[in-house]
């Protein structure tokens, strides 16, 4: 049995219908390696008869069960302590001993050790959410990327999620591993965080359906995917140490609600935990965020790693919920390894707790079929690159947001004689975000580098561009001259621009895992750049490469703005063929852009970039609470420059007929999309609910996507999450539904309300898992 290949998928999908490892013997941290020496030979033959736990006819957890019979406590130990596995010399000290682990796949995250006596599969591990991701080097491995997490979360399109999460998955297994670093989650809170490119956006419905389907994508090709970061990790700066304080109620209610989603319809076999405190607690020994939260309320099954570098104990780690230390030696010590096999003969954690440990590791595994579908080493000449770029480059078109389009500016105009592109590398390729998620191109040289890398600095770059140009696309699509000038002459782009029919201005802003933006302008002189070619040609395009909001002075100037986002590495094509209007825009933003960093919560971002891994500075999101995004501008009345949701189209879309009632514990809305336009289009119809006694005056209840042909129209129904209209109860530890009236609204923005009607709803008590 092999794989399913995406580009089956992919095909559905637009069809509308997507639905024995050997041993780490050569570390010096070898107490729980034992079991792997070469005299560890298989004591019983495959099959069901000799190992039972083999029979696919049993559910994960009576497989488990029957291994767990056959296991000692230190082969149980043994699947709870992972290595890195990229040569790092900055690794090999005195005090941490560490070497290369034997069987690590080159410049991958890592490897846990399997178990061939028992048939266990090594568990190797690679990052990251956008696709095969690679540590630097001189040969990175070169895989297929999907666009960044905000611009799939763009396309609000549940389908495309998963299918792009079977491509990565399917890359991920014929490249030998069968754990992915992926299934990022984390609300665009801070909109300067360095790695909002890697999420879901500020809204806990749309992070938590669009993350958790790419979620379950993955794991269909028998890898098991890990959410994360949980929980609150909202910033780079101090990332290690900063100590976020927030209420429960305010908790339950944003990020953990998003987690919450992705876990019921991903249903991830591992969930990683993150390197921020928590109320006082380092989230990988959080006791409420892993124990009570995640295992005892919202019955998750799978295994909790720490993230690289984020285990602080052993004792206080395992019984707060920790189930598998990373990527050791990251961390200060290997705390999972001689210390925690102390740990359980001294009964500082039991021998039923350090059994739950492996148990949780093994249903990750058989829940995806990691045992019954084994990764048989590196085979990336199977891999369909043409089919998965096909899927990349569907999900970048469907996340382009059209902010802005001025007398019809887009698209280009077939008598344009002349088009220059002007920025960001547009001749040669796309941008990247940086740091431990950075996917190479496979068809960029074997250094994984179209463009010599400009961020000097190490670690999170290098800054990487895909090789998707989007001047030879525009090229193959158009009758025009095109060409490009690099915009670090002002005056010479201003000069040429005057003479051009169309001018295509990119604009860039890279960001990366470590470091936050220091605002949201767009870095160096790229503002003065556009405004400058706007005021030389008022037919100016304006495409963005970001990693999130940014600010746009020049708003007023230009003729038209696309946000591409970091489109991935058939990015240059999905540009062109929506600039060309061969694709009609259809993405919608999931998240606010503000019109400057003082409406935030946090004008200036907490915490010390100078302070040390020593420091324990704080963080206070009881400031917003709840309202995260578009809820803090509703309740603050601030005006954004674009509001959530938000995105235009070639074609135009009407709205109407909304009716809604209650339906069980939640509420039935009901209403028709008619594409009232000339050209075939997707429109994105969003449901908010408005409540009593609420973090904000209204959350997004439900949304769907419909795809129109001009003149036709489709009914659609909805079903608002009974969570949605609920308040966390913090005494009583479930949910509970005010009875009252609650507005329905139809929209096509959190600020653009088509209709609004109202619904009259009975007062309910939901469980701890909103049931």
């Amino acid at each position: 049995m092999t794989a399913p290949r995406p580009r089956a998928l992919f095909v559905r999908l637009l069809a509308g219908s997507i639905l024995a490892a050997t041993a780490l013997a050569a570390a010096p941290v070898t107490a729980q390696t034992t079991n792997n020496a070469p005299g560890a030979a298989a004591a019983r033959t495959d099959g069901p008869r000799a190992r039972p736990w083999m029979n696919t006819g049993l559910s994960a957890d009576a497989r488990v069960e029957l291994l767990l019979k056959e296991m000692t406590l230190d082969e149980k130990l043994q699947l709870t302590f992972g290595y890195f596995a990229t040569t790092a010399d900055w690794l090999k000290t005195p005090t941490k001993n560490w070497a290369y682990p034997k069987d690590g796949l080159p410049a991958s995250a890592g490897i846990v050790p399997g178990i061939p006596r028992l048939g266990i599969p090594n568990q190797w591990q690679t990052d990251a959410g956008v696709g095969v991701a690679s540590q630097r080097g001189p040969t990175p491995r070169l895989r297929t990327s999907l666009p960044s997490g905000i611009a799939t979360a763009s396309t609000w399109n549940p389908e495309l999620a998963q299918a792009g999460g079977a491509m990565i998955g399917n890359e991920a297994f014929l490249s030998g591993f069968n754990v992915q670093l992926a299934g990022g989650m984390n609300l665009t809170r801070e909109p300067r965080n360095g790695r909002n490119f890697e999420y879901g956006g500020e809204d806990p419905l749309l992070a938590g359906v669009i993350t958790g389907h790419e979620i379950k994508g993955i794991q269909s090709q028998h890898v098991v995917s890990t959410m994360k970061h949980y929980a609150f990790n909202g910033q780079e700066t101090n990332r290690f140490t900063i100590d976020t304080k927030i209420g429960e109620q305010a908790a339950r209610q944003s990020d953990l609600l998003a987690f919450e989603i992705a876990n019921e319809v991903g249903q991830p076999g591992s969930v990683m935990c993150s390197y921020n405190r928590v109320n006082g607690h380092y989230s990988c020994e959080n006791d409420w965020l892993l124990n009570t939260v995640l295992k005892r309320d919202w019955g998750f099954k799978g295994y909790v790693m720490s993230d690289w570098g984020a285990t602080h104990s052993t004792s206080e780690a395992a019984n707060a919920g920790l189930d598998q230390q990373s990527g050791w030696a990251f961390d200060r010590s290997p705390y999972f390894a001689d210390a925690l096999r102390e740990a359980v003969n001294n009964g500082h954690v039991t021998e039923v707790r350090a059994t739950d440990m492996a148990r949780r590791v093994l249903w990750g595994m058989f829940s995806v079929g990691a045992f019954d579908t084994v990764v048989a080493g590196d085979r990336a000449t199977t891999i369909d690159y043409a089919g998965h770029a096909a899927v990349t480059r569907a999900d970048a078109e469907e996340g382009i947001v059209l902010l802005k389009n001025t007398a019809g500016l887009l698209p280009l105009a077939k008598t344009a004689k002349s088009i220059l592109l002007v920025g960001a590398h547009a001749d040669i390729g796309v941008l990247s975000g940086g740091g431990s998620s950075q996917v190479y191109s496979p068809n960029a040289p074997t250094n994984g580098l179209v463009v010599p890398d400009e961020f000097p600095s190490g670690f999170p770059g290098p800054k990487t561009y895909h090789a998707s140009s989007p001047m030879k696309a525009l090229q193959a699509r158009t009758g025009a001259t095109v060409t490009y000038l690099d915009g670090k002459d002002v005056k010479a782009a201003a000069a040429a621009a005057r003479k051009a029919d169309v001018v295509v201005v990119f604009g860039e802003q890279w960001t990366g895992e470590s470091l936050d933006v220091p605002d949201l302008n767009l870095p160096g002189a790229q503002n003065a750049l556009i405004d400058a070619v706007a005021r030389a040609n008022k037919k100016t395009v304006v495409v963005l490469e970001t990693g999130g909001p940014v600010v746009m002075p020049w708003l007023g100037k230009v003729g038209a703005v696309v946000e591409a986002w970091y489109p991935g590495t058939a990015g240059g094509e999905a540009i062109a063929r929506v600039l060309t209007g061969e694709v009609n825009p259809s993405g919608h933003l999931p998240a606010t852009f503000p019109a400057s960093v003082a409406q935030l919560p946090r004008p200036v971002i907490e915490g010390d970039p100078k302070l040390d891994r020593d420091a324990h500075p704080m963080g206070n999101y009881d400031i917003e609470g709840a309202a995260v995004g578009y809820k803090w501008f509703d309740k603050t009345g601030a005006k954004p420059l674009f509001p959530f949701g938000y995105g235009l189209s070639y074609t135009n879309f009407a709205l109407s007929g909304l009716t809604a009632t209650a339906e069980g514990k939640g509420i039935k809305a009901d209403f028709s999309v008619r594409n009232t336009g000339a050209a075939q289009g997707k429109a994105v119809a969003q449901v908010y609910v408005s409540g009593a006694g609420w973090e904000a005056p209204k959350r997004l209840g439900a949304f769907r996507k419909v795809d129109l042909a001009p003149g036709t129209s489709q009914a659609v129904s909805v079903t608002v999450d009974p969570r949605l209209l609920a308040t966390f109860d913090v005494t009583s530890g479930g949910w509970k539904i005010a009875g009252g009236d609650y507005k329905v609204m139809l929209a096509t923005s959190a600020t653009d309300i088509v209709q609004t009607v109202t619904v009259r709803v009975p007062a309910q008590t939901l469980d701890r898992g909103g049931r």
